[in-house]
């Protein structure tokens, strides 16, 4: 493939002659309509950047199956790892005493304290706890080194941990955190 129109133009036509198979394909894989949703816009998303590896003609729509295949299970194990973090915290938050405050309170409370949080804090603790990578996975995510990852993240869990504190959503919290 040439010019950026050339490419444009290509991405074009691919998404009108491909796009309702490849949500189709989608929604019979998926639970929710906005899951499909998701898979159908990452899929198209990688064909944008990787249109010049896209067969022609009739090999399209196998390969952009493929593409939806490898997005659908990134999204289960997307959804695995989230459930699996939601069972740590259950666990983590069983040995902590918390406030007498409703579930959603302190939901609510803990999602108010992260938002405090200076932003690049707040991702390292994102990608640390929903998304499970380590300090040097999330050094390449983020483009800097890992021991601004672990600085980053040693003072975000301690911000976080004051800002919890302070709002009566953790009393007792030991000094590592745990």
């Amino acid at each position: 493939m040439g010019t950026t129109h050339e490419h444009e133009r290509r991405f074009r036509q691919l998404f009108e002659a491909e796009a309702r198979s490849v949500l189709g394909y989608a929604l019979r894989r998926t639970e929710a309509r906005e899951d499909a949703a998701d898979v159908v816009a990452e899929t198209f998303a990688v064909a944008w950047r990787r249109i010049a590896d896209v067969p022609p003609g009739a090999q399209a729509r196998p390969w952009l199956y493929g593409v939806a295949r490898r997005v659908l299970a990134n999204q289960r194990r997307g959804e695995l790892r989230r459930r699996r973090l939601a069972d740590r915290l259950r666990e983590r938050l069983a040995a902590v005493d918390l406030a007498p405050l409703p579930a959603e309170d302190v939901g609510d409370r803990v999602r108010d304290a992260l938002a405090q949080l200076p932003a690049h804090e707040r991702e390292v603790l994102l990608l640390t706890s929903w998304e499970e990578l380590l300090p040097a996975e999330i050094a390449v995510v983020l483009e800097v080194p890992a021991a601004t990852v672990r600085t980053r993240l040693h003072r975000a869990r301690a911000r976080l941990r004051t800002l919890l504190v302070d709002d009566g959503v953790l009393t007792g919290a030991r000094e590592d955190g745990r």
